[in-house]
């Protein structure tokens, strides 16, 4: 599994993904989980990906419409992903995942644990409300590395192709169901024990 945390620490709350990165790596990983500051360096965690993961695991700020702070954890639907150009300033998921795609080294299973940010105007450092939710975005990536660890030492090898019907979500250890939003199932996408929601649009 790769833990990539995304952003631009110039932008406000874009710096979130950077942010819950960079704390999960001053912590020790399990074997076989990387974690990742890549910045707004999306050329180079595509081209990272063609080394082989079977998880990739993205942290970001992702505007949905919820109230800032709201925390999601989703699976994005990569299906009918174009490629289109990256921002050299701003990295967002989709174009991210569709160059993933187009190198041939998408993970057979890809998550987004997202933060509706509060503030993207220029500047450094999170919003209170952002940077509140840091914590329980933790929370959340560490749930979803215990579940890869828990898949693998059960099979030899994580299952990333499940059902479309599998178990419900638990809220994310240390986060309160008012700080995680486990989004519903959307027709036509992957369902997992998250749920999930397309954001490639």
């Amino acid at each position: 599994m790769l833990v990539a945390g995304i952003g631009n620490v110039f932008l406000g709350d874009d710096a979130f993904g950077v942010e819950v990165a960079q704390r999960l790596a001053a912590t020790p990983m399990p074997d076989g989980v990387e974690v990742l500051d890549v910045g707004i360096r999306g050329v180079h965690l595509a081209y990272q990906l063609m080394d082989g993961y079977d998880e990739l695991l993205i942290v970001d700020a992702v505007s949905r419409g919820d109230a800032p702070g709201t925390v999601t954890v989703v699976e994005p639907s990569v299906d009918a992903l174009t490629p289109e150009p990256i921002d050299p300033h701003r990295l967002e998921p989709g174009p991210l995942l569709a160059s993933v795609q187009a190198l041939g080294a998408m993970p057979g299973r890809v998550v987004l644990v997202g933060c509706q940010p509060a503030d993207l105007g220029e500047g450094m450092g999170l919003s209170p409300v952002v940077a509140d939710a840091v914590g329980p975005a933790i929370a959340a990536v560490r749930r979803l590395i215990d579940e890869f660890v828990a898949r693998r030492s059960e099979t030899g090898r994580p299952d990333s192709e499940r059902d479309d019907h599998e178990e419900e979500a638990a809220p994310a250890r240390g986060a309160g169901p008012d700080r995680v939003r486990h989004l519903s199932p959307t027709p036509g996408h992957r369902a997992i024990p998250a749920h999930q929601a397309d954001v490639s649009g």
